[in-house]
């Protein structure tokens, strides 16, 4: 299938270059949102050893920073709703900094869980607003992959924290570097943020319609000569907010009522659901606790590390491939594939762990059964799960809609972490991992049923379309 048609505005664009680079700017709030998630995977086993934690200790440690998550994905639409996108990710930079100096000088476990909280908000508000203004900035045929680069940096700091753990696993145990190091990128990423410029979208909402047309010609590369083409877009965004402007101000004000407006309702099912279902399936059990199942099945802590960065890698190099057919074959389609493909994986990992446990010949299909898996999620599910919901909320309350929707993510996320390790107990792997394929399966018919098709669309095209569903 062909890749969708350009717009009138695209064909006479500049460049993509400078709408490329704020993307490459934002997107390392997604390197610092995997980072921080996945660097306690290895840093875990140390900790326990220096603070002496009980089973139930370490689970409030890894834990405690998808209870930041949950708040700062709460708190972070409204804010970018009131003060613009791009103060409020300068801000999640500095909680960055912060969070990473807390956790490396952290003296107990009580410090350490209290710093974890501190850099869980915020991954919460780069969660909701990384792929809002990636969205907001970019154009529509390229938006897929551009807001699906925020996904790839994601996976990158995953991979960059398990090779962090796997380096510093020999310098004493010094888990304390395996934390600190990200207080690098964060200050990085809070200096690029103050090179960028505003959305525009947000600056149309708030009638700042001269900066607003400034920001589109800079971050579309337009020429001089293509003045109609930068109009046009611009008409499109300021009669979309000049609708927005045209709600009732009560309804304004009162942004968490509006989300169940009727014209809002099927955007905002589709955007929960996905999180919801999409964090059910139990893909990051495997970012959170791989080190720790790798070992009990009698790996050494190096060994389980470094077995560990290789499910980091088939995340990250599958990755590119959904970003290219997003935009090619569509987040529907891409997104029901996927879920077919993962429920196949974990019915055929239960079923081997069923038949034949970690022992012989079968270990090494579990083993394939579980890439296949991670393969399938990087390509699909990863993909979508930020491009979908940054594209269906209305404007005026776009950033409050995607604080519900990464608000319901982390709390399944949480959910899901803290009974892993008791339902592994209670089913086995096999009865787990069955429960997960169920999952996937209903994953699937949501897809094929709920979810929009929005390739191709302009974000003012895409909020009609709802509003009429």
């Amino acid at each position: 299938m062909a890749s969708p048609p350009a717009t009138s505005a695209e064909r006479d664009s500049g460049s993509l270059r400078p709408v490329i680079g704020v993307t490459l700017v934002a997107a390392l709030g997604g390197l610092l949102f995997g980072y921080d998630t996945g660097v306690i995977s290895g840093a875990l086993l140390f900790i326990e050893e220096d603070f002496a934690l009980s089973a139930f200790a370490s689970g409030v440690v890894v834990s405690s920073i998808l209870v930041g998550a949950m708040l700062g994905a709460a708190a972070a639409g409204a804010l970018s709703d009131r003060y613009g996108r791009r103060r409020v990710l300068v801000l999640a930079a500095g909680v960055f900094t912060l969070g990473a100096a807390m956790a490396a000088f952290a003296p107990s476990a009580v410090m350490l869980t209290a710093a974890r909280l501190v850099l869980g908000f915020g991954i919460g508000t780069a969660s909701n607003l990384v792929p809002v203004f990636i969205a907001e900035v970019a154009p529509p045929r390229y938006r897929g992959r551009l807001v699906g680069l925020n996904q790839l940096m994601i996976t990158l700091g995953i991979v960059l924290a398990y090779v962090a753990n796997y380096a510093l696993e020999h310098t004493d145990h010094d888990w304390r570097w395996m934390f600190g190091i990200a207080a690098v990128p964060s200050l990085i990423f809070g200096a690029g943020m103050l090179a960028l410029p505003e959305s525009p979208r947000w600056l149309a909402l708030r009638g700042q319609t001269d900066r607003a047309r400034a920001v589109l010609a800079r971050v579309r590369g337009y020429a001089d000569g293509h003045a109609d083409a930068l109009d046009a877009e611009l008409a499109e965004m300021t009669a979309s907010a000049g609708a927005e402007t045209a709600v009732p101000s009560a309804e304004r004000r009162g942004r968490w009522r509006a989300l169940t407006a009727p014209g809002v309702r099927p955007a905002l099912i589709a955007g929960v659901g996905l999180q919801i279902l999409g964090q059910a399936s139990g893909v990051n059990t495997v970012i959170y606790y791989a080190p720790k199942i790798f070992e009990s099945s009698g790996l050494g802590s190096s060994s389980a590390i470094l077995a560990t960065v290789g499910v980091g890698l088939v995340n990250l190099l599958m990755t590119p491939v959904g970003m290219y057919a997003v935009d090619r074959f569509g987040r529907k389609r891409l997104l029901a594939t996927g879920a077919m493909v993962m429920t196949l994986a974990l019915a055929g990992l239960a079923g081997t762990l069923a038949v034949g446990g970690q022992e012989g010949s079968f270990a090494w299909l579990a083993v394939a059964f579980v890439v296949l898996y991670i393969a399938a999620v990087a390509t699909t599910l990863n993909v979508v799960v930020f491009i979908i919901p940054s594209e269906l909320y209305p404007l005026r309350i776009r950033g409050t809609a995607m604080s519900a929707t990464m608000f319901s993510n982390w709390s399944m996320n949480f959910l899901v972490s803290l009974t892993f390790l008791t339902l592994l107990q209670a089913l086995g792997g096999a009865g787990t991992f069955t429960l997960y394929a169920a999952v996937c399966a209903m994953l699937t018919l949501f897809a094929v049923r709920v979810i929009p098709e929005t390739r191709g669309k302009s974000l003012e095209e895409i909020e009609q379309e709802l509003a009429h569903r």
